[in-house]
């Protein structure tokens, strides 16, 4: 782990009183904090939150929301335990958040909650080996989530693979890292003495200079007993080679690239032996070069921007081996580079796999010598040449083919997200740089005269600037490993292997992946699957990490789960965030012919990846209506009209297709951010539907009607939702006549030729919508 400002090995100072604490939080006890716990099964979250809330001397109340029994002594979901955090907070209580929260954008929501209720959050990070975490969750018996023997293993691996270490700039007051069972007891000591009027100092706390890199079970299993653990490699080396960067390449920490220091060297054979030396090595191709993002017309302030590259990269190059990064700038005097390189050598990140490199990011190969099959664009929001800056001299020296190859994967970008283009081989860039994908990044803006001005705010902007490089970073790896796959002729793993297990939950995670396509306004994170299937269609893959639903519940990624979302603002991820940045701004996106109708209350939306043959959104333009668990009873003249509109719309249809049918609903825990009814035709004849978890979220209770949402609204005041996991694992069987069915295909077979009548439930209530219907609606 990295050290930050203010870290220390050793144990934090003892409480001290909160000063200046308010007559109001006096009366209820002092400044209420969360603590989010952080780690992988096994780690000991649940022994430590018990710990701290049986074992408390010091009179502060608190209370443990553990996940894994939420629901009534069952799992649940993480809306509940927001909701259990908000209404312990508000009573006056000290909450622990005992759940994986691995990942940034799983923290975000709790960080998010505490930032409203105007309370600290703390996070507590569980860093145990991974052989001890692997250990324990096999070896335990009843416990609460049932997350134990064999399949104990493959989840702790698939978790620390994607783990990512707390930092303060994510709006945690304090982070502090137990590194073993003695700090465990520390960190346990220290919140039972806290008072109720006591704090602790702000900062990061425990962490070692550098810390060991935790490893999933196939290393672990491999190597056996590590003292520090391997690192996640991308490819393996070849035999003798223990470094993937030419000798001449390497560079002393704190010392500009061999471009900028040995100008008097006969440059053109230096390129050829680099160049040579490069391509022989391999290393072009698991080498990024990347500009600094926002600093130049966004005018991001560098100090900052410089924490951030050097934060991002270190814990980047910390989980995977064999990749290099380099950071461009044009300019020799170039204050970014200097920043960056000065904070890279005082953190001790290896100088050969993160290097400065003065020079024009387009002409890296024939100016410098230097190989980079990869390299990122600081794009603006139209992803359109222009603008000046590195923008215009990428665009402009890839030709037209890198508009035309942009405009198939993306027509937008949002702020802290990028997308991967993969360049087409008759593209300049491409013939004589040897470039074979471009990575179009978008950053925070503090420039007043440019879109989306963040007006200084420096919080959110650090925030989305971590995002956007951790988004790059990702996207890097993606493509790294893709290109691993081809050569080996399988995918290949983090962990530079492949097994039979792996192959599996790979294939059965993957089911999730085309949940997430629902438009290609805003492109989030792509897969390396996605990246190569870019060229062949017009959006890009919004690819969940959760194994629920196309509305699966985003919390499903918390407990075992692959790419995917969250909750609100932020906190739903990049990808999640995309009906909501729509509904907000649809006057920016009104040449796409995806939307069909926009209201001051909603917009119509084609869904680019329809699960039959007539298949559209209706988004609610309401702020902090995310899904169904926030409608209450003033949303029901909403709702009707969402209802009246998605009406309207299948009439449309029935005008074209006199034999289709209709129904109208909502999923009951989506995984999209954004209250949005589905129209959905149920001959269910599409390509995009493909797998169980699709079917059944549309033929299943997790699939709730229009009608009997508005009418348990006005009765009860809000609407229940089924988000149990089990009901979108179900068998498969036709809609109409109930049948089992093996697969996907010949489900699709069967109901092709299904003539039996719908359920006898779907028959009344206008739940299913045909002509027949629509004409007994327009009598009456």
């Amino acid at each position: 782990m990295n050290p930050d400002a203010g870290g220390s090995s050793s144990a934090p100072p003892p409480p001290s009183a909160s000063q200046g604490a308010g007559a109001e939080e006096e009366e209820r006890g002092g400044k209420q904090v969360v603590v989010v716990l952080v780690g992988p099964p096994g780690c000991g979250k649940s022994t430590f939150a018990e710990a701290v809330v049986t074992g408390s001397t010091a009179g502060r109340p608190w209370v443990r929301v553990c996940q894994d029994t939420i629901g009534n002594g069952k799992a649940g979901t993480k809306i509940q335990c927001l909701k259990a955090a908000s209404d312990a907070l508000k009573e006056g209580k000290s909450v622990l958040i005992d759940r994986c929260n691995l990942e940034r954008e799983q923290r975000a929501d709790f960080v998010k909650l505490g930032g409203t209720l105007h309370v600290d959050v703390h996070a507590i990070a569980l860093d145990l080996p991974a052989k001890v975490c692997i250990s324990r969750a096999v070896s335990r018996k009843g416990h609460e989530g049932n997350l134990q023997g064999g399949k104990a293993a493959l989840v702790v691996n698939r978790m620390l693979q994607k783990k990512e270490t707390p930092l303060l700039t994510e709006g945690f007051s304090r982070i502090m890292s137990c590194n073993d069972d003695g700090d465990i007891k520390k960190a346990v000591d220290l919140y039972n003495a806290l008072g109720p009027s006591d704090s602790l100092p702000s900062g990061m706390f425990g962490q070692k200079s550098k810390g060991p890199v935790q490893v999933g079970i196939m290393k672990f299993l491999k190597k056996g007993d590590t003292s520090s653990g391997p690192k996640i490699t991308l490819s393996e080396s070849k035999q003798g080679q223990q470094n993937p960067l030419p000798k001449h390449e390497k560079v002393e920490a704190g010392i500009t690239c061999r471009m900028e220091v040995e100008k008097g060297l006969d440059d053109k054979k230096e390129n050829e032996e680099h160049a040579k030396e490069s391509h022989s090595d391999n290393v072009g191709s698991r080498t990024l070069a990347f500009p600094s993002i926002s600093t130049a017309d966004f005018q991001f302030d560098l100090d900052r921007a410089s924490d951030i590259i050097v934060d991002t990269a270190a814990d980047f190059l910390q989980k995977f081996d064999n990749v290099r990064l380099v950071l461009v700038d044009l300019s020799e005097k170039s204050r970014i580079l200097s920043l960056v390189k000065q904070k890279t050598s005082k953190k001790r990140i290896d100088s050969s796999r993160f290097v400065t490199f003065v020079g024009d990011i387009t002409q890296l190969h024939t100016k410098g010598g230097l190989q980079c099959s990869v390299i990122a664009n600081a794009a603006n929001w139209r992803l359109k040449p222009g603008g000046g800056g590195v923008n215009a001299a990428i665009f402009n020296a890839a030709g037209e083919s890198l508009q035309h190859a942009t405009k198939k994967c993306a027509d937008a970008l949002r702020p802290g997200t990028s997308v991967v283009v993969p360049l087409p081989s008759v593209s300049p860039l491409h013939q004589r740089e040897g470039v074979t994908h471009v990575i179009h990044v978008l950053g925070p803006n503090m420039n007043p005269m440019r879109p989306d001005y963040l007006k200084n705010d420096y919080t959110k902007g650090s925030k989305i600037l971590h995002e956007a490089y951790n988004s790059l970073f990702e996207n890097f790896a993606s493509i790294v490993q893709s290109n691993m796959g081809k050569q080996s002729g399988t995918e290949m793993s983090a962990s530079g292997g492949t097994s039979p297990k792996d192959t599996k939950m790979k294939r059965e995670d993957s089911h999730g992946s085309e949940r997430m396509k629902k438009h290609k306004l805003l492109p989030p994170t792509m897969t390396a699957k996605q990246q190569h299937e870019c060229t062949k269609a017009n959006a890009p893959n919004y690819h969940e990490k959760s194994t629920v639903s196309s509305a699966a519940p985003n919390q499903a990624r918390e407990g075992d789960g692959k790419k995917s979302g969250v909750v609100a603002s932020k906190t739903w991820g990049s990808w999640a965030q995309a009906l909501y940045e729509l509904a907000m701004h649809p006057d920016k996106y009104k040449n796409t012919d995806s939307i069909l109708e926009t209201s001051d209350e909603f917009v119509v939306l084609k869904d680019l990846y329809p699960k039959a043959k007539k298949h559209v959104l209706v988004i609610s333009r309401t702020d902090g209506l995310d899904s169904l668990a926030d409608v209450k009873k003033e949303h029901l003249p909403l709702l009707r009209r969402m209802h009246s509109a998605g009406l309207k719309w299948a009439q449309k249809f029935l005008e074209e297709d006199a034999s289709l049918v209709f129904r109208l609903g909502y999923h009951s825990v989506p995984s999209m951010r954004q209250l949005h009814l589905h129209i959905i035709s149920q001959d269910f004849n599409s390509t995009s539907l493909k797998n169980k978890k699709h079917w059944n979220s549309f033929t299943t209770p997790f699939f709730r009607d229009s009608v009997d949402v508005i009418e348990e609204i006005e009765q009860h005041g809000s609407a229940t939702s089924s988000s149990d996991e089990k009901v979108l694992a179900m068998e498969l069987r036709c809609h109409r006549c109930r049948s089992a069915h093996p697969n996907i295909p010949k489900l699709k077979s069967h109901i092709s030729t299904c003539k039996s009548s719908f359920p006898s439930h779907l028959q009344q209530k206008n739940r299913l919508i045909s002509l027949s219907t629509t004409m007994h609606m327009d009598c009456t």
